[in-house]
């Protein structure tokens, strides 16, 4: 097992992955930018190195940093969380170069899911369903038009490297695609260094399904079950829930062999997640995931699986402590991602928390950074907690997660949790009737 483990993150990621390791006896070290110096999981570490200034580029996402860091400290392995150096082989490869593990899959696989074309050509070669689209990059207008006559309109534009929703436009109708084509292309390059794009057929309607795998270094992979993701606003994900009220028994066990299968064939290991869109019955490989997920709670509730300690065992040379007849689902489970971001706009509240509850009791739990006095800085992601909750069935699951999210007290800033107390007392999300769409359609109406 590993001594001391660096954690390459910060946030409410970089205090989930603290305890795990602290609850495996492996000594920890907190990484943190002078914005974070007061931050919950510098407080907690056992060591911890200022990386640089405020800009992620010069802290979170500089290696050169993060390696001294390890050298430093003695750190033998890295856990990258999710987001920032999670999915940058070259990150792996120059921590493989230090004599550093990195806790995470391998840099070929991350390179092959990392970009979206060379993932949708992997995906088709190992059998799994791909959505009808261009074969690879879309260089011109002229191919294009070709392809979109051929899919029939509506289209959507994704970038190769995109993520988030960056560099994916949606077209309806042909004299809007040559515009569209340079706009994705632009905003692929500005936000990804790379502004190559590819064109595939639109769902209207879809779920997002996606399916929670791990498997170590021997070849053994299991899967934790679906979640559906479709609560979505501008393709961010906010509520997350397992298992699917649309997916019955038959659906699950098809996709979820369909994806082991291709997964061992790829010889995949550690945690990992391939993500579909789900539509008139039938599932489409969208992308992979060769990460932690910030979803991964839910999985974790209803399976009594520990994703992240799972994740520095393999990553230690352990096999796999269970195999797919072991691991059983029981009961249902439910995450709102709590953001710093006004309620009806969604425009980031960064200040300082001046008062901060977070809700308890059976079945209830809450990944957080936050604290009493935290100022929470405008340079980072929004999420700063996660309300996961847990019960038998999903009727008295949405009953536990409004009894905690009335007891959520975060004062100082205005966060979401508004927006959660509003929308599951919807019809459409009680009856799990939603899909990817059914939020900016609220939106747009309330």
């Amino acid at each position: 097992m590993f001594n001391k483990i660096l954690i390459a993150n910060r946030g409410e990621i970089a205090v989930r992955v603290l305890r795990a390791c602290k609850e495996l006896g492996i000594q920890t070290v907190a990484v943190y930018s002078s914005a974070d110096k007061n931050a919950m999981h510098v407080k907690l570490a056992d060591e911890s190195v200022c990386i640089g200034p405020a800009s992620s580029l010069k802290s979170y996402l500089n290696i050169p940093a993060i390696i001294s860091a390890c050298e430093v400290s003695g750190a033998d392995a890295v856990h990258p969380g999710y987001g920032f150096l999670s999915e940058n082989f070259g990150f792996v490869e120059k921590l493989e170069a230090h004599g550093i593990k990195f806790i995470g899959p391998k840099s070929e696989h991350i390179k092959m899911m990392g970009d979206k074309i060379l993932a949708k050509e992997s995906a088709n070669n190992l059998g799994l369903p791909i959505i009808p689209g261009s074969p690879g990059e879309i260089s011109n207008t002229k191919e294009g038009l070709e392809v979109a006559s051929t899919l029939g309109y509506p289209i959507i534009i994704k970038a190769s490297s995109g993520g988030g929703g960056r560099g994916m436009i949606k077209v309806f109708k042909e004299e809007d695609l040559d515009e569209s084509l340079k706009k994705a292309s632009t905003e692929a390059e500005k936000s990804f260094n790379d502004k190559r794009v590819y064109i595939e057929k639109y769902l209207q309607n879809p779920k997002h399904i996606e399916i929670q795998v791990i498997g170590d270094e021997y070849n053994n992979i299991v899967h934790l079950g679906e979640r559906d993701c479709s609560m979505q606003r501008r393709n961010q994900k906010l509520i997350e829930e397992t298992p699917s009220v649309i997916i019955d028994d038959k659906k699950r066990d098809e996709i979820c062999s369909l994806t082991i299968n291709s997964l061992k064939t790829m010889g995949y290991c550690n945690a990992g997640t391939v993500e579909y869109l789900y539509e008139n019955g039938n599932f489409y490989f969208m992308e992979m995931n060769t990460r932690l997920q910030v979803e991964h709670p839910v999985s974790e509730e209803i399976y009594n699986f520990d994703l992240v300690k799972e994740q520095i065992k393999i990553a230690a040379k352990y096999k796999l402590s269970t195999d797919q007849d072991t691991l059983k689902s029981n009961g249902h489970s439910i995450e709102c991602r709590i953001n710093a971001e006004d309620p009806d706009s969604f425009i980031p509240s960064p200040g300082i928390i001046t008062n901060y509850h977070a809700p308890s009791g059976p079945g209830v739990r809450v990944d957080s950074n936050c604290y009493s006095g935290l100022e929470i800085s405008p340079y980072y992601d929004s999420l700063i907690a996660k309300l996961i909750v847990y019960d038998k069935d999903r009727v008295s699951c949405i009953q536990r997660l409004k009894r905690a999210l009335d007891e959520f007290v975060i004062d100082g800033i205005k966060t979401t949790i508004p927006f959660f107390q509003q929308i599951i007392n919807q019809k459409d999300f009680e009856d799990g009737s939603y899909d990817i769409n059914w939020l900016e359609n609220y939106k747009k109406n309330n």
